[in-house]
């Protein structure tokens, strides 16, 4: 089983900065691709970022320039550092890792999601 941690998210006035930190822990082959993604209220989950094994990285436009993903091979950790944050930032963030698993001696690539951390950007 694999288990994804979020930490780092809270109440932050508009132009602040937070950063958000996805450890995945449990029994895996590796760890393919991170990422971020986030659920206003109301609205649909949306992609935030995403990175690679390789730190190749994507981002949605509306974060672009003002978020930036990392990660951590060694300690399986991705990261959101999150600058210049708007009202309309505010949302639930999670954590997604896709990763590589071996299942009665095949490799299947499976979805984990974070529980997800509150992001709330309000004066």
């Amino acid at each position: 089983q694999v288990q994804l941690v979020e930490s780092g998210g809270g109440l932050v006035q508009p132009g602040g900065s937070l950063r958000l930190s996805c450890a995945a822990s449990g029994s895996f082959l590796s760890i393919k691709a991170m990422g971020w993604y986030r659920q206003g209220s109301g609205k649909q989950r949306e992609l935030v970022a995403t990175i690679t094994s390789g730190g190749s990285t994507n981002y949605a436009d509306s974060v672009k320039g003002r978020f930036t993903i990392s990660r951590d091979n060694a300690k399986n950790t991705v990261y959101l550092q999150m600058n210049s944050l708007k009202p309309e930032d505010t949302a639930v963030y999670y954590c997604n890792a896709k990763i590589l698993q071996v299942v009665r001696g095949i490799i299947n690539e499976n979805d984990y999601w974070g529980q997800g951390t509150q992001v709330t950007v309000s004066s």
